[in-house]
């Protein structure tokens, strides 16, 4: 019997070149960011706005005020509460969002606030949730307060190493809350993950560098191992058909 489950892939993209290519590559949602390397921070307005004009495709930017934990001071809160808002000005899709209390657990006040602020918008919550102390009460709290999504790597560095978190997950979610796998999926383990979680959502960011276009480059820079060589001659990238790849792998 053929599967008849649709299956949908995420990626997390870190500006509008990125994205561009996630979409050429046939992505269904993308997590816009800024700052991947620091797990990703709050992309900014013209960004938002440049990628909500142009692309036809379920966007998602993360809120998230600064790299770090997730224990967010009354004023990094307010300006999270001024992102989601600017977001749903936009006509952004849904967005991202990981609040955390001191002692592991879900900031459920503030993160029921700002689902609620976010409406019509969807909200998935993100690897803020593989820090949390107890993941199964976690994630009846995120049911409760009506997060359509968990972004987790079964609170372990990869989806490889949590695996077996992330499949009872989703059992216990039982379609009440969609459980969708994140950091480490590759076209190489995109069916293992597939069959041993039974999940139907999955994230990548499949994160690559270019060099850059620069015809001059200055030789203060030109060796690599010199402090800002990278970040000054390097840009990021992704390639459209690695996301193809990865796509026509997971529908398999």
């Amino acid at each position: 019997m053929p599967d008849e489950r649709k299956y949908i892939i995420e990626i997390a993209t870190s500006d509008f070149e990125t994205t561009k290519a996630a979409v050429e590559g046939g992505a269904d949602r993308i997590e816009l960011c800024a700052n991947l390397t620091e797990g990703g921070t709050t992309a900014s307005y013209g960004t938002i706005y440049q990628c909500r004009e142009a692309f036809d495709v379920l966007i998602y930017p993360i809120i998230r005020p600064r790299g770090g934990d997730f224990l967010y001071t009354d004023d990094e809160y307010e300006i999270t509460l001024h992102d989601v808002k600017l977001c749903k000005q936009l006509g952004c899709d849904g967005i991202v969002v990981g609040l955390l209390n001191a002692g592991g657990t879900i900031d459920i006040k503030r993160t029921a606030a700002l689902i609620e602020i976010a409406y019509p918008m969807g909200v998935t919550f993100h690897r803020a949730f593989d820090r949390c102390v107890d993941p199964f009460e976690a994630m009846e709290q995120l049911i409760q307060i009506g997060c359509e999504r968990i972004l987790t790597s079964g609170q372990r560095s990869t989806v490889v190493e949590g695996v077996e978190l992330i499949s009872e997950l989703n059992k216990r979610a039982d379609h009440r809350i969609t459980i969708m796998p994140g950091s480490g999926v590759r076209k190489e383990n995109m069916r293992m993950l597939r069959e041993k979680t039974g999940c139907t959502e999955f994230h990548s960011s499949l994160r690559g560098k270019e060099k850059s276009k620069m015809q001059f480059i200055h030789p203060a820079f030109e060796n690599p191992i010199a402090i800002g060589s990278q970040e000054s001659y390097m840009n990021n990238a992704i390639n459209p058909e690695e996301v193809r790849i990865l796509k026509t792998t997971l529908v398999k």
